[in-house]
């Protein structure tokens, strides 16, 4: 069953069988258009989250003339059920009949290679995080699997040429996205619609009391959200990376005791499942969780390395760790950094884990007061965030 599962998933694979998808898409979308049509898709369609779902929400409340669709990885449908959304399985005969004619199409990742955009279609990318590291048309090598830096670069541009709109968080972001992404459409510099959250919530206790409840954890418990991105050159295959763990969550556990509990979110590109015996009641993993948003919410502190989950995280000026333990090779082999990590980053830098033990237990006797970040870092990453961002990205989208 196996093999005949293999075989059939690179039957769908083919250069052929995408080719054929190319042509039906292309000849639909020359349809009459759906109007008030939207389509949202989240990391490839494998979570309800991000800016997408902050954009969908706010056009469900205020525009429900507006017909709302989601795109789904199959694979994945079962983390959207219960949350009364028109879902569209991605690559089904309904989602290709109702995707090349869509109006708008709202989306945070690259989409495949092989789809056309129509010019009645408005596409709204909303991207998915402040650039900590090298992306796009900026890189100066290619560790993942399946491609090479040029094809890699050409693809980049091709999808990029598709977008006629692009959020952006800040004007350093703006400013590395036009040339990254060889953008050429409109920029909405608005701050992320997926921040509205917790920049609304963040003093709301109710909420806060509620998403505990639903993930088991005591009310009285320190909550330590741990969230690292992915290495280019650790993977399975194609789309499909390790992670080679290096914290130590058995010791943290005998350091830490009963009164903490971690949360792991893994990136959504990340395929093997971390051994957690022995870890009950200490670790949560929230990987497929459907919105970090909400882990954001309910940590006393993050801990992180190169993801630009850091940027959103601030928002709420609690204590931030970065455990960088392969910093040098990350800076200078695989990514390299925009701008002075080291010395910029708004929390303290450590590669072992008895430094970040260190740490936490520094934060543990200031009770984990509220942080006052450096102002220049705040007002260079988070300034334009005020919870009003979907408003803003809805009402340009749709004038």
């Amino acid at each position: 069953m196996n093999k005949l599962k293999q075989l059939i998933i690179r039957m769908r694979r083919s250069n052929m069988v995408l080719y054929i998808y190319k042509i039906i898409f292309f000849i639909i979308s020359k349809f009459p258009r759906a109007k008030k049509t939207v389509i949202f898709e989240s990391f490839h369609g494998k979570q309800y989250s991000d800016n997408p779902r902050a954009v969908y929400e706010y056009m469900k409340e205020h525009y429900p003339s507006y017909q709302l669709y989601w795109s789904v990885d199959k694979r994945f449908i079962s983390l959207f059920q219960g949350q009364q959304l028109d879902i569209l399985p991605r690559f089904t005969l309904k989602w290709l009949w109702i995707m090349p004619r869509a109006e708008y199409w709202v989306i945070n990742s690259r989409l495949p290679n092989w789809i056309p955009k129509s010019s009645k279609t408005k596409y709204l990318q909303t991207w998915h995080g402040t650039p900590l590291k090298k992306l796009g048309l900026d890189l100066e090598d290619i560790h993942m699997p399946g491609t090479n830096l040029e094809q890699y670069k050409h693809n980049f541009k091709q999808e990029a040429l598709k977008w006629d709109y692009l959020i952006s968080p800040n004007k350093y972001s703006t400013d590395i996205f036009i040339r990254a992404f060889g953008f050429e459409g409109e920029m909405l510099e608005t701050g992320y619609p997926r921040n509205d959250f917790i920049v609304n919530h963040k003093n709301n206790q109710a909420t806060i009391t509620r998403i505990k409840e639903k993930l088991a954890i005591d009310s009285d418990k320190k909550v330590i959200l741990y969230a690292p991105t992915w290495r280019d050159n650790q993977y399975f295959g194609k789309g499909r990376y390790k992670y080679n763990a290096q914290l130590d969550l058995h010791m943290l556990r005998q350091e830490l005791g009963d009164d903490y509990v971690i949360i792991l979110r893994m990136h959504y590109l990340v395929a093997d499942q971390i051994d957690l015996t022995e870890l009950d009641n200490f670790v949560v993993d929230a990987s497929k969780y459907e919105d970090i948003r909400e882990l954001y919410l309910i940590a006393d502190m993050l801990i992180t390395d190169y993801s630009s989950v850091f940027f959103d995280f601030a928002n709420l000026q609690r204590p931030i760790l970065f455990f960088v333990y392969d910093l040098e090779e990350y800076r200078d082999t695989l990514r390299g950094f925009y701008f002075n990590f080291e010395k910029e980053a708004p929390g303290p830098l450590v590669k072992t884990n008895q430094e970040l033990l260190e740490e936490v237990k520094k934060l543990e006797e200031t009770e984990f007061q509220p942080i006052q970040y450096d102002q220049a870092f705040y007002e260079r990453f988070c300034y334009l965030e005020n919870g009003q961002a979907a408003k803003k990205v809805t009402e340009r989208l749709l004038k």
